[in-house]
């Protein structure tokens, strides 16, 4: 890739950090995508970005079809690069954007992976225990159940963000934008327990305020969550390995089921548009078919 093609590179991930407020993890799924596209523009020796014609997306889209990638791999690399034409479109580096008029592929909607009520149970047995860890993995599993967070904002949370006193946590999302999200009685405790006895010895006479830490007193990562929480689904003994988003899907669905209506639970989870909430209709009609079929005479 040229030192110019850097140069665009870097302006553009700058904008997404600075401008649109995107992850870090869009961010670096984005550089490698800009990277792919380069690397075909290279093998079909289009030399400037300005070259890039409707053409060459429509080929650059059927390269990807014919190695068989994923389809959502697929369609995000679209959309990265309709969005990178746009931010040159605005810099006037080019004079239109090839990618705007090429359809990215539909994927297929996976229903959410979730804990059943009797599964979560068996998770928080597992959670049982006096020692600093255990405790410690008690607060987490509570809070991360008790309000739908994603494992990334759980990892970010501060001490400061609890109000323990008022049952509410606020929790920094994607983009930038923030919500506060209540917790019940059970995780209250789970944490207040863990802040009380578990975190000041976990934490070595260490100074930073992140809520949760690991076993060196240093804050918790995304990965040392899902490490826990696979160690737990181990030991109670439960098939397969956790999603980070499995206690996020189990919250929503276990809401919707018990009535909860769904304007809340898109508020609860952070969702910016009811679509993304909707998806848990689907769980909760089969949980309700399941239901249907197991226990009416006539099913």
């Amino acid at each position: 890739m040229s030192k110019l093609f850097n140069n665009y590179t870097h302006s553009y991930m700058t904008y997404l950090q600075i401008e649109k407020n995107s992850s870090v993890h869009t961010v670096n799924n984005y550089r490698d995508d800009l990277e792919h596209f380069f690397m075909f523009m290279n093998e079909q020796q289009v030399q400037e970005l300005a070259d890039v014609t409707h053409q060459t997306a429509r080929l650059y889209l059927t390269t990807l079809h014919e190695k068989k990638m994923a389809r959502a791999t697929a369609s995000r690399r679209i959309s990265a690069l309709r969005g990178f034409y746009r931010f040159l479109m605005r810099e006037q580096i080019v004079g239109e954007n090839p990618f705007l008029l090429v359809h990215r592929p539909k994927g297929t909607k996976k229903l959410p992976s979730f804990f059943y009520e009797e599964e979560m149970k068996e998770l928080f047995e597992a959670a049982d225990g006096d020692d600093d860890l255990s405790v410690r993995n008690r607060a987490l599993l509570e809070l991360l159940y008790g309000t739908g967070i994603r494992v990334s904002e759980c990892a970010a949370l501060s001490i400061a963000d609890l109000d323990l006193h008022l049952g509410v946590v606020l929790v920094h999302g994607k983009g930038g934008k923030e919500r506060y999200v209540p917790f019940g009685s059970f995780a209250s405790e789970a944490v207040e327990a863990y802040l009380q006895k578990s975190r000041p010895v976990l934490m070595h006479n260490g100074e930073h305020q992140k809520l949760f830490v690991n076993f060196r007193g240093a804050p918790i990562t995304t990965g040392g969550i899902r490490y826990i929480l696979n160690g737990l689904i181990k030991k109670a003994s439960l098939s397969g390995s956790i999603h980070p988003h499995m206690l996020r899907h189990s919250f929503a669905t276990h809401l919707l089921n018990n009535g909860a209506d769904m304007r809340t639970v898109q508020e609860l989870l952070g969702h910016a548009s009811l679509s993304s909430t909707q998806m848990y209709t689907h769980v909760t009609k089969e949980h309700l078919q399941k239901t249907y079929r197991n226990h009416h005479p006539r099913a």
